[in-house]
């Protein structure tokens, strides 16, 4: 199986590169030369003198048995196979997973940010290299293409260069692959819908029934604890978190403009009807149908996630697998320990917009971006470690680890994950889902669904293949348009998420009759605030290509 895998990688990037012959030649001895390098035993391209570079790592802390995210049985791996192979050492350098968007500026601002950066926020890579604090990699990865030919051939020219600007042809940063573009997933305690006499929601007429049933029946769920019991979860993310119910109230007509010039925020708030959406949670959260506390917790706290574990929560919406993850330690993992093994949560399909699809707005094939500070001093270094992480087998193995170890392979050939679980080696436990805080330039296996279903130990398999059916269902990927920077947007990413945060939250705890008032006013501050000068810019950027036209070619 791991043999298989690997050839499975392989012929994907070999393919990939077949669209870039040129890079696949071997690297001239002038160039070699001029950069320091050799070309090692093994064919790799390596440093003649030991080059040292530092690379930002995820921290999401010690528990459930993680390992210290800088120093662990992975991270060892990857020091002693890039200083044998490259000649390369590598030290990681630990970042808040949840506050890694303040912690990265605020190490950029002080100059200490590792060589090797990772973020998911644009913006602030660009207001950063409008001040010279970040490398333009646009001579690098062209003029070593051939030294880079995993790179290249993982992320093949749309993602090298998603984010070259055509004006300028400045590249501050390389787009990692998201492999499974499912985003996120609308959820429900299948246990309670079958003790109930519920049928799965198909509209929210009917999600709506659903709460109340939970809400009405807390006594039959929950017994001595139905005081406990929540209708439907959200977070302090509100955006994230209700997205499949806000999609419902996007018209479907919503152009191919609209969609780019009110696109900035990621959590589609700009998009029109959002505030429709905005509207139903409050009347939810008026009727006590939401969790009434959920302002009140931010990134990183476990007070939900205990609260769901416990086995309180009814329905929720969510990372389109977060039900399913961390075996025995996660959500339905506690959930068949305290309830038993007929407590899963099931995937639902509830929200329709006014032309009666479920529409999902999904993303373009990006995820982190993968940029090098303006303090790096060893630029190719870093490429080569990125090229390094890109390769078919060191994504093989990261993900999957050793048999045994961090997987088994069942009768159908499929692997299951058991990291972490019983029978798996604890020195080998992955922190993160398939190790994706280490594999930086791919968000997701590359695999069938079957394979992945598989690989959440103590789930259905059949729930997992269901929820990602589901997530994918009447999508829609944005598309990309090359204007190059959008200067307003610097420095922006921030700002504007901590007031669109605040502004959905107040929305939400209102009064119903104070609704209105609490969000226009919100609303007008977010625009003045910076939001409306994106909306202007990305407006004349979009005329500018496409004139009068509201659709791309």
């Amino acid at each position: 199986m791991r043999k298989f895998l690997s050839l499975l990688l392989a012929v994907m990037v070999t393919a990939s590169l077949f669209s870039f012959a040129a890079i696949a030649e071997t690297a001239d001895s002038a160039l070699l030369t001029e950069a320091g390098l050799e070309i090692g035993p093994d064919g790799a391209y390596r440093f003649t003198e030991t080059r040292k570079i530092t690379v930002e790592i995820f921290d999401r802390g010690l528990d459930n048995g993680k390992t210290t995210a800088y120093d662990n049985k992975w991270t060892q791996w990857i020091k002693e196979s890039v200083l044998a192979k490259h000649n390369i050492e590598v030290e990681f350098q630990p970042v808040d997973r949840w506050s890694e968007d303040t912690q990265i500026n605020n190490l950029l601002a002080a100059g200490d940010a590792p060589d090797v950066c990772v973020t998911y926020s644009y913006p602030a890579i660009q207001q950063y290299a409008n001040m010279g604090g970040v490398v333009d990699l646009a001579e690098y990865v062209d003029k070593y293409a051939a030294v880079l030919p995993n790179l290249w051939g993982w992320l093949g020219d749309y993602n090298v260069n998603y984010d070259r600007d055509p004006s300028t042809g400045t590249l501050w940063a390389l787009e990692a692959k998201l492999a499974v573009n499912t985003r996120i997933g609308t959820f429900a305690r299948k246990d309670w819908l079958e003790k109930l006499g519920l049928e799965e929601p198909t509209s929210l007429e009917e999600f709506e029934a659903m709460l109340r049933a939970f809400k009405d029946n807390a006594e039959l769920l929950l017994g001595e604890e139905a005081d406990k019991l929540v209708p439907f979860s959200t977070s302090q993310d509100v955006g994230w978190r209700a997205d499949h119910l806000a999609a419902a109230f996007i018209p479907d007509s919503m152009t191919d403009k609209d969609q780019y010039v009110y696109g900035f925020d990621d959590r589609h708030i700009m998009y029109p009807g959002y505030k429709e959406a905005i509207r139903k949670l409050n009347e939810w959260y008026n009727e006590g149908l939401i969790w009434q506390d959920f302002a009140l917790y931010g990134d990183g706290d476990t007070t939900e996630d205990n609260m769901i574990k416990a086995g309180y929560v009814g329905s929720l919406i969510h990372s389109w697998d977060q039900p399913y993850r961390d075996g025995d330690n996660g959500w339905t993992g506690n959930l068949h320990k305290l309830v038993g093994p007929e407590a899963d949560w099931v995937s639902v399909t509830a929200f329709k917009n006014d032309a009666g699809v479920y529409r999902k707005f999904l993303s373009q094939p990006i995820d982190r971006k993968v940029f090098l500070p303006g303090t790096n001093e060893e630029p190719l270094a870093s490429l080569l470690y990125i090229d390094f992480i890109s390769s078919a087998d060191t994504i093989m193995f990261l993900q999957l680890g050793e048999e045994g170890k961090t997987h088994r392979v069942l009768e159908n050939g499929a692997y299951q994950n058991i990291s972490g679980q019983e029978g798996s080696d604890p020195e080998w436990i992955q922190n993160s889902l398939n190790n994706i805080d280490y594999t930086i330039t791919i968000n997701g296996l590359n695999l069938p669904i079957e394979s992945i279903a598989a690989g959440y130990a103590g789930v259905d398999p059949a729930l997992v293949v269901k929820a990602y059916e589901a997530s994918l269902k009447d999508g829609r990927v944005a598309k990309k348009v090359a204007t190059g920077e959008i200067v307003s947007e610097a420095g922006m990413a921030n700002p504007l998420k901590e007031k669109r945060d605040i502004m959905l939250d107040n929305a939400i705890i209102a009064k119903p009759e104070d609704f209105d008032a609490v969000w226009d006013a919100a609303w007008a501050d977010y625009l003045a605030s910076g939001a409306q000068d994106i909306i202007n810019e990305r407006l004349a950027a979009w005329e500018a290509i496409y004139g009068d036209a509201v659709t791309q070619p």
